[in-house]
């Protein structure tokens, strides 16, 4: 008998890093190229895949989507880690300039660059989503540092790439689950040679102890969750006990 799979995406130079999990813990770690082959992999397994990139794009008007507005009161000194997507046809330009045209036109705001250098990984999840129905039903949207959030009960105060916000991560992952440590070192040594940063270990890690069962009820920002104009939800998930704002 198969098990389900409870798998945590993080994108990270080209790369998606894949975390699975079953409800009796860490299973596998996985490299893709891109979002089309981690589904691929886990079509037939996965109850549930969260990916750090966001899912449920504004077409035009006001570019803030209500979920990341909420996500970074929540985050405090973290909240500059939220970044507002770029608008659904701007994700499909493949120069900075070009895509901001689109932005500031349909917006009426300019893209940031941040946003921009993540747009390929937009892009490709929200046609994956859009074309493969089975695949909305499954993959959904989770930014790492809410995740963290949720966990610790109270908002992160440094950088995942420094050594202050690698040790806060960690404790938090340990609050989880005991055996957190191991499972990212088993991570970090199967992604060898990947070039996979630290942090995004740390992102996908916990992204798949989110999806996972366990350690309070799957919530969403907003409680009551919009939809964009291809129908897919404008959305962040995390786990905990109670909800982190009130509905």
């Amino acid at each position: 008998m198969v098990e389900d799979r409870y798998v945590g995406l993080a994108f990270r130079d080209e790369s998606w890093l894949a975390v699975s999990f079953t409800e009796a813990g860490y299973e596998e770690t996985a490299v893709f190229d891109g979002i089309g082959d981690c589904w691929a992999a886990y079509e037939e397994e996965a109850r549930l895949i969260l990916v750090d990139v966001p899912i449920g794009l504004v077409g035009s008007g006001d570019p803030v989507r209500r979920c990341d507005a909420l996500a970074r009161e929540l985050l405090g000194p973290r909240s500059a880690a939220v970044v507002d997507p770029p608008v659904r046809e701007a994700t499909r330009k493949r120069r900075y300039s070009t895509a901001n045209r689109v932005h500031e036109r349909k917006a009426g705001a300019s893209l940031s660059e941040a946003a921009f250098a993540r747009s390929d990984a937009v892009a490709m999840c929200d046609e994956l989503l859009t074309e493969v129905p089975e695949a909305a039903a499954v993959v959904r949207s989770a930014h790492p540092e809410l995740c963290f959030r949720a966990f610790a009960g109270e908002p992160l105060d440094h950088d995942g790439t420094t050594a202050g916000g690698y040790a806060e991560r960690m404790r938090t992952l340990a609050g989880r689950d005991r055996d957190a440590p191991p499972v990212v070192q088993k991570v970090a040594e199967a992604t060898a040679g990947h070039g996979v940063p630290v942090a995004a270990v740390l992102d996908a890690v916990v992204l798949a102890y989110t999806a996972v069962p366990g350690g309070g009820e799957l919530r969403t920002l907003p409680a009551q969750v919009p939809t964009d104009g291809s129908g897919l939800p404008m959305e962040l998930v995390y786990r905990a006990a109670a909800p982190l704002v009130e509905s």
